[in-house]
C-alpha cells in the first residue's frame, strides 16, 4: 500500500534575501541593452535617408517586427535547453556581429534579411533574463521588486536611447548609431560571460521535453495572458510607435517627440519607487495580481488615449506620464503572473511566449493607428486605443478563475511507501 503526500508551499515571502551579484548584471544587461539599442526606432531613418520608399520601409520594419516576435520564442526555448548565459551571450554575439552588417547594406534584399536577423536578436535579453529572475529569486515579493526596477530600467534606457540618437545621428550619421547598439550587445555578451553562473556542458534533452511544449501550447491561462498583454502592450507601444504619426499630423517635430520621451523617463523615474514597494508586497500573496493587470490594461487604454485629443508637446507629455502607472503596473502584475503559472521546466519557453507579445503589440500598434488616423482622425485614434486597453483588461479577468495557487516542485513530498 502507498499514499502520496503533500505539503503546502513554502512561505518564501517571509524571508528576504539580498540580491545575487547575477541579478545586479542581469539589470546592468537590460539597461545597456534597451539604452543602446538604436536600431529598431530609427531603422526607419536610415532607410529614408537611403532613399527608399514608405512602402519599402514599412516592409523592412515589418520583417524586424517578425523577426523580434519568432526571436521571443526563440531564445525563451533556447535558455531551457541550452542554458541561460549560453543563449543570452551567443544572442548578443549575433547581434553585434549582425547589426553593422545592417548599418552597412545597401541592397534591398539584404536589408530585408538583416531587419530578420536584427529583430529576432533585438530584444533576445528579455525571455534570459525573466527566467534567470524566477532562478534566482524564490521570494515573490521580492522577485517582483526586481521586476520593478528591471522595468523602470528599460524605459529609461528607452528615453536615453531617443535621446542620445537624435543628438548623435545629425553629425555622425545613422550607421554609426547601429555599430553603437552593437558594442552595447557585445558589453551585455561580456557582462552575461562574466557574471552569470556557468550553464552544465549539455543540459538534458528533458529539459525542453515534448511534454513541456505540449503544456505550453495548450496551456490556456498562457495563451489568455499572451493575449491580455498584446492588447495592454498595444497602447504602450503607442508611446514609440503611434505617438510619433499623431505629432506629425499636429505638425510637431522630432524635437517635440523627445520631450515626450523625457516625459517618459522623468515619471518613470519619480513612481518606480513609490510603486513597486507597495506591489511587491501584493505579488508576495499565493494568487497572481490579475485584478491589477486588468486595472493596468485600463490605466494605459485611457492614458494613451488622451494623446488623440491634445494638439500640444505638453499635451502630448501629459498624455505620455499618464499612462505611466499603469505600464508600471502592467509589468509587474503580468510578470507575477507568468512567474506563477510557469513550470520550472520551462520558464524560458514561457517567458518567451510572452514576452513575444510585446513584438506583436509593437507590428500591431502603427498599423492600428495609420488605420484609425485615415478612417476618422485623431479622435477615432483615441476610441480604438481605449478599446485596446479596455480589452486587455477583459481578456486578464477571464483568467481570474482559471489561476490556483500553484505547489512548487521541490516542496511536493515524494511518495511514502508502507
Amino acid at each position: 500500500m502507498s499514499t502520496t503526500l503533500t505539503t503546502p508551499a513554502r512561505d518564501v515571502t517571509s524571508r528576504p534575501q539580498p540580491w545575487p551579484p547575477a541579478i545586479w548584471a542581469l539589470l546592468t544587461v537590460t539597461l545597456v541593452a534597451r539604452a543602446g539599442g538604436f536600431s529598431y526606432p530609427f531603422l526607419g531613418y536610415h532607410l529614408k535617408h537611403l532613399n527608399y520608399t514608405t512602402v519599402a520601409v514599412g516592409q523592412a520594419l515589418a520583417l524586424f517586427g517578425v523577426g523580434w516576435l519568432v526571436g521571443q520564442v526563440i531564445t525563451g526555448w533556447a535558455a531551457d535547453r541550452f542554458g541561460r548565459r549560453r543563449t543570452l551571450v551567443a544572442a548578443m554575439t549575433v547581434a553585434a556581429v549582425s547589426l553593422p552588417v545592417l548599418a552597412q547594406a545597401r541592397a534591398y534584399l539584404a536589408i530585408c534579411a538583416g531587419a530578420l536577423v536584427a529583430g529576432v536578436v533585438y530584444d533576445a535579453a528579455r525571455p534570459v533574463v525573466s527566467a534567470c529572475i524566477a532562478d534566482l529569486v524564490h521570494n515573490d515579493a521580492q522577485r517582483a521588486a526586481v521586476n520593478g526596477w528591471r522595468h523602470g530600467g528599460v524605459n529609461i534606457g528607452a528615453a536615453i536611447t531617443g535621446a542620445v540618437g537624435g543628438v548623435l545621428a545629425g553629425p555622425l550619421g545613422f550607421e554609426f548609431l547601429f555599430w553603437l547598439n552593437a558594442a552595447a550587445c557585445a558589453a551585455c555578451a561580456v557582462i552575461a560571460h562574466r557574471f552569470l553562473a556557468p550553464d552544465p556542458v549539455l543540459l538534458p534533452r528533458v529539459a525542453v521535453s515534448r511534454a513541456a511544449h505540449r503544456e505550453a501550447a495548450t496551456d490556456v491561462r498562457l495563451w489568455l495572458l499572451w493575449l491580455a498583454s498584446t492588447a495592454a502592450l498595444t497602447c504602450a507601444a503607442g508611446m514609440y510607435t503611434a505617438l510619433p504619426l499623431l505629432m506629425e499630423q499636429d505638425g510637431l517635430s522630432a524635437d517635440a517627440y523627445g520631450l515626450t520621451q523625457l516625459a517618459n523617463a522623468v515619471a518613470v523615474l519619480a513612481l518606480t519607487p513609490l510603486l513597486t514597494p507597495w506591489l511587491s508586497r501584493r505579488c508576495g500573496r499565493s494568487r497572481p495580481m490579475l485584478g491589477m493587470l486588468a486595472v493596468s490594461a485600463l490605466l494605459l487604454g485611457a492614458g494613451m488615449a488622451m494623446a488623440g485629443l491634445v494638439d500640444t508637446t505638453w499635451g502630448y507629455s501629459l498624455a505620455v506620464a499618464a499612462a505611466v502607472p499603469g505600464e508600471i503596473v502592467f509589468f509587474l502584475a503580468a510578470s507575477d503572473v507568468l512567474n506563477k503559472i510557469s513550470p520550472d521546466r520551462a520558464r524560458g519557453l514561457y517567458a518567451g511566449i510572452w514576452g513575444s507579445s510585446l513584438a506583436a503589440a509593437v507590428i500591431v500598434a502603427p498599423l492600428l493607428a495609420a488605420a484609425s488616423l485615415t478612417a476618422g482622425g485623431e479622435h477615432l485614434t483615441a476610441l480604438t486605443t481605449l478599446t485596446a486597453g479596455a480589452l486587455g483588461a477583459a481578456v486578464g479577468l477571464l483568467l481570474i478563475p482559471l489561476t490556483r495557487p500553484r505547489i512548487p516542485d521541490d516542496d511536493r513530498l515524494e511518495p511514502a511507501h508502507s
